[in-house]
């Protein structure tokens, strides 16, 4: 897999620039960090190189002078509203983000509760959190708010929200999710620290759109497509051009409420800080790309996963078809089609050849594996021998695992589990590999070479079961299934 990102260079180039924005101000700048501040697989996906946790260790660079406040929002603890990669409640994100933060040596100063309105369960929440000993402030729903500019920067606006007591210069505001609040809290701070007599400042941090990339670039339309059920569509930032005559890309919901802040930094400090969306972030990311036909490639690659993702959405009841449609735009735009996932074809054609479920894995070296359904392996448990033995150099004949070892859980599945489907999943297959290696010397060859899948392309011609989902997604393969 070709490396189109320079991790390290983005790392030091990063932090350097954090720095040079915190000094523009009073020694205190309050970052809003958008997207996942920990874990973003996206952008790994789409800049081959950059790590997951990659802004997380820039901003250990800086941890002398970082504070963290983590922001959720009260309506979001009522609803308890889930997220969707980890499966997890808002709340208990939040403290899972706490602990990883404290892990990496980061200092975590409080948490914000927004849109509070005598919320039961966000006060319940608050008292939570205060017998471990963490601070936590209110902030609360504003009428009117983003238009009503005269009474959002007022005492009864901003003003009435409490003041978070921070120490240090750069204070990052994060959240478990969007939508959470996070440049509302960064505002209304800016309010307060005005009325103390401190000249505060204000930046943006989001990866995606990359502002220095061209609009149409696959990197950039891979973001539209992550986006498609939030209708986010990237676009030259009109207030840049029209300042410095000079064309970057952004995307609609920071260009349209551009003009209400730089209404409300006028208000504030009777001048704006900033003249466009473009000069509030300070993302590096497209200057540390260091071989753009990599990025492009692996970005068509997403957007056609994000097509999959969509199609099988639809079929389930959770997406619109306008998601899809969207996204095959998308997919025009960056010259790709379906057929440019080899894993595709070879999984349809051994579908074809079987007539039963089939599944097709490409290894990181570009090498295309195939597992068919049997009366003893599904295909994706298939396809993962399969793919080991293929690593570990062992010929495809040889059995692994015995029929002897399989048999009794298929007994232990359908005579005492209750469950129609004798075949072993993926996780299954992997105890029973396990179990093997104690007697088997070449099963204990072919686990080890499990971390070796990470990074793989697999598709299935059906939809998995969320067990089956989760296992790949355990061993890092990128997986689409067709929506069947």
């Amino acid at each position: 897999m070709r490396k189109g990102f320079d991790n390290q260079k983005y790392i030091e180039m990063q932090s350097q620039h954090i720095r040079e924005r915190i000094a523009r101000f009073d020694n205190k700048l309050y970052l809003e960090f958008g997207g996942k501040l920990y874990d973003d697989h996206h952008a790994s996906r789409v800049l081959p190189g950059f790590e997951p946790d990659s802004k997380l260790r820039m901003l250990m660079q800086l941890k002398d002078q970082v504070e963290m406040v983590i922001v959720i929002s009260a309506e979001d603890i009522e609803k308890n509203k889930v997220r969707g990669d980890l499966g997890i409640t808002y709340d208990n994100d939040l403290l899972r983000l706490k602990s990883i933060f404290e892990e990496k040596g980061l200092y975590v100063g409080s948490v914000c509760i927004t849109h509070f309105a005598g919320q039961y369960s966000a006060q319940m929440f608050q008292s939570r959190l205060e017998k471990m000993g963490i601070r936590v402030y209110r902030h609360y729903l504003i009428p009117g708010y983003p238009n009503n500019i005269p009474l959002i920067v007022s005492q009864e606006g901003y003003g009435r929200n409490e003041f978070i007591e921070t120490e240090r210069p750069l204070v990052v505001i994060t959240a478990p999710g969007p939508g959470s609040g996070k440049m509302a809290t960064c505002l209304s701070q800016l309010y307060h620290e005005h009325k103390r007599g401190i000249r505060a400042g204000y930046a943006k941090f989001e990866t995606f759109p990359i502002w220095n990339l061209p609009l149409n670039h696959p990197v950039n339309l891979a973001y539209e497509a992550a986006t498609a059920d939030l209708n986010d569509v990237n676009m030259i930032d009109p207030f840049h051009l029209e300042a410095y005559g000079i064309s970057t890309v952004n995307y609609n919901r920071d260009v349209e409420i551009f003009p209400v802040l730089k209404a409300i930094f006028e208000r504030i400090y009777g001048e704006s800080m900033y003249q466009s969306p473009t000069d509030m972030g300070v993302n590096m990311a497209g200057n540390c790309i260091v071989d753009d036909e990599a990025c492009r490639e692996a970005s068509g690659q997403e957007i056609i996963r994000r097509y999959y993702q969509s199609l099988c959405s639809i079929a389930k009841g959770k997406a619109r078809e306008e998601e899809a449609f969207k996204i095959e735009l998308l997919m025009n735009k960056a010259q790709v089609t379906a057929q440019d996932r080899p894993v595709v074809p070879a999984a349809l054609k051994r579908a074809e050849e079987t007539g039963l479920p089939a599944a097709a894995m490409e290894l990181p070296d570009g090498t295309v594996i195939t597992g068919k359904t049997s009366s003893l392996l599904g295909a994706c448990a298939a396809l993962l021998i399969n793919a080991l033995k293929a690593l570990a150099g062992i010929d495809k004949e040889v059995q692994l695992i015995t029929p002897e070892v399989i048999a009794p859980i298929q007994k232990l599945k359908v005579e005492y589990l209750g469950s129609k489907n004798p075949r072993l999943h993926m996780e299954e297959v992997l105890i029973a590999l396990s179990a093997s290696s104690t007697t088997n010397a070449l099963a204990d060859v072919a686990l080890r070479r499990l971390p070796d899948l990470r990074g793989s392309q697999v598709h299935t011609t059906g939809m998995l079961s969320a067990n089956d989902e989760k296992t790949f997604q355990r061993l890092g393969i990128l997986l689409t299934s067709d929506p069947r």
